[in-house]
């Protein structure tokens, strides 16, 4: 799981050579992983700079009510916004924390204006804007 993490593309010929497994054994163990669900799906990832929105906004949320119609409502709306990668329900001062992507900050306050003040059950957003991503990794800690 290791190494698909970090290289999904690797053929299977490969795979089984760094892994030190046979090709069928290996690919019949990919396959397992895959049915089982620890294998959820291969990306590409994508260059956000060159894709033309740079710019990473991380919003808190904080709701009117913890209610499950309004949790439900929320998390069904945001989930339609394209500018919106990533919302986490939290524990602590702020309900949700969404990571927003955007051109610059004009292009964040048409985002914040059309989508986010539209979100039912807000009571409170405040946004963070990131100067710079010091590392970012989508490998999970697997041995």
């Amino acid at each position: 799981m290791a190494v698909l993490q970090k290289q999904g593309r690797m053929s299977n010929a490969e795979l089984s050579e760094t892994v030190n497994l046979s090709a069928s054994a290996c690919h019949r163990r990919v396959q397992r992983l895959e049915s089982d669900g620890y294998i959820r799906n291969y990306v590409a990832l994508l260059d956000a700079r060159k894709l033309g929105v740079p710019t990473t906004v991380f919003v808190e949320i904080t709701l009117q009510t913890q209610a499950d119609e309004v949790l439900d409502a929320f998390e069904k709306a945001v989930a339609r916004i394209p500018d919106v990668l990533e919302c986490h329900l939290m524990a602590g001062t702020a309900d949700y924390i969404l990571k927003v992507v955007a051109e610059n900050t004009d292009d964040f306050a048409r985002i914040h204006r059309q989508h986010l003040t539209r979100l039912p059950g807000v009571a409170q957003m405040q946004s963070s804007f990131a100067l710079r991503t010091v590392f970012k990794t989508t490998a999970l800690p697997v041995t």
